[in-house]
């Protein structure tokens, strides 16, 4: 029998199902909910299940599925006969996994976790080995998984300290959670102790964002950006999320460069709003999605997906989004030092605290507080280009670590399959 709190959890999502549609009909008409496959969100497939073993991978938004990808191609280098199921939650990660995954993977929306859309979804699936990923911590669809006979999986995990005390209230619902998983891999070793005080394993370290290959870069598209520039620096805001912007349109006249800054908002919608902003602090500013040339204006808003790559490669340097506010915890200083793009980050960094860590013991990323200090650092890199560069060079050396321990992940997962 399930211990109370699970019981109750399950009531009580039962009881909110009928709410379910209506509010992702308003989610929809919001733009943060594909109207042609909320019945996927409701765990209705939209498409046929292959023969053969499948396993399902589970990223919540962009960056825990992109960071799937070496996963994906590492199953399949094991294991060609696999199909793969990728399930998210937000259209911007579909659109991405459209784009990026390998040819014959799959993907749907993931089902709200409510017993009916947890039980349609399982049994549609039936997969035989489920992989979570992050802090994608879901009851009903993990004990339905499990019930139904499949292995699992938590990997690159990671606990808020809010998570952490929650589940530490409910002890045995979390250790009957935790303990359904076959394999746990934690990012460091502070989740890897808080998951085991649940009642979790520990089967080693493994980040996911850490791996996997650069971002694409449209050597065509540098190649215009570059001559459009004409020399000139370009600076960059990646993944920057409301309230930031304001920060960033502040710093840079501070910088005095004679050059672009380039603005790519975390969710691409936002861009009109960010256009205003530029506007009212005394900027013109050109949109790509409107097909708006690069170097007519000196703030230029890179609204469109799959791009950030080329942007990262064009600018000398890139503040990684997320991070001068409270609240989404940073975003990928992986990516930028990939493609040698020197790092400024603010200094709300939580959900990549161990990556940021090991950036600064190196000297390889700035952080900034505030519009000032991040007017600072853009303007030191553009007065001491060479520092510059041999700080992105120890960044991309961080960035390469840590490559082993997906071969390790992917032979103990291989293992749980028939």
């Amino acid at each position: 029998m399930k211990p109370p709190g699970l019981q109750l959890y399950g009531a009580a999502t039962a009881l909110l199902s009928p709410l379910a549609g209506p509010l992702l009909r308003r989610r929809a008409r919001r733009g943060k909910e594909d109207p042609a496959r909320l019945p996927e969100r409701l765990g209705r497939a939209s498409i046929p299940r292959p023969p053969g073993r499948l396993v399902w991978l589970h990223g919540a938004s962009v960056g825990e599925s992109l960071s799937l990808l070496p996963l994906i191609d590492a199953l399949r280098a094991a294991r060609p006969d696999l199909a793969i199921l990728v399930t998210s939650g937000t259209v911007t990660s579909a659109e991405l996994i459209a784009r990026r995954a390998p040819q014959g993977v799959l993907h749907q929306y993931a089902p709200v976790d409510a017993p009916g859309a947890a039980r349609r979804f399982l049994k549609h699936w039936t997969p035989d080995l489920s992989l979570f990923v992050e802090s994608e911590i879901w009851p009903n669809l993990i004990l339905g998984a499990r019930a139904g006979g499949s292995r699992l999986a938590l990997l690159s995990a990671r606990l808020s300290e809010a998570s952490l005390q929650g589940w530490r209230r409910l002890p045995r619902s979390a250790r009957t959670v935790f303990a359904a998983f076959d394999r746990v891999m934690a990012q460091e070793d502070a989740t890897a102790a808080a998951l085991t005080s649940l009642g979790a394993r520990d089967d080693g370290r493994l980040n996911l964002k850490r791996l996997g290959a650069p971002l694409p870069v449209d050597a065509a598209a540098l190649a215009t950006l570059r001559k459009a520039a004409d020399g000139r620096p370009v600076l960059l805001a990646a993944s920057t999320h409301p309230g930031e912007d304001e920060l960033v349109l502040e710093a840079f006249p501070r910088v005095r460069s004679g050059g672009f800054l380039v603005i790519v908002p975390r969710h691409p919608a936002r861009a009109p709003q960010i256009e205003r902003l530029a506007a009212a602090a005394g900027f013109t500013a050109g949109l790509r999605s409107r097909g708006d040339a690069f170097g007519l204006q000196s703030v230029y808003i890179a609204d469109t997906l799959g791009e950030l790559g080329l942007w990262f490669a064009l600018a000398r340097a890139a503040l990684i989004g997320g991070s001068l506010l409270p609240g989404p915890g940073g975003h990928n200083p992986i990516e930028p030092a990939q493609l040698d793009c020197p790092i400024v980050t603010g200094p709300h960094i939580d959900n990549w605290r161990d990556v940021y860590a090991d950036l600064l013991r190196e000297d390889a990323a700035v952080v900034a507080h505030d519009a000032d200090a991040l007017a600072a650092a853009f303007a030191a890199v553009l007065q001491d280009p060479p520092a510059a560069l041999a700080r992105a060079g120890r960044a991309r050396q961080v960035a390469a670590r840590d490559q082993g321990a997906l071969n390790l992940a992917v032979q103990g997962l291989i293992s749980l399959l028939p």
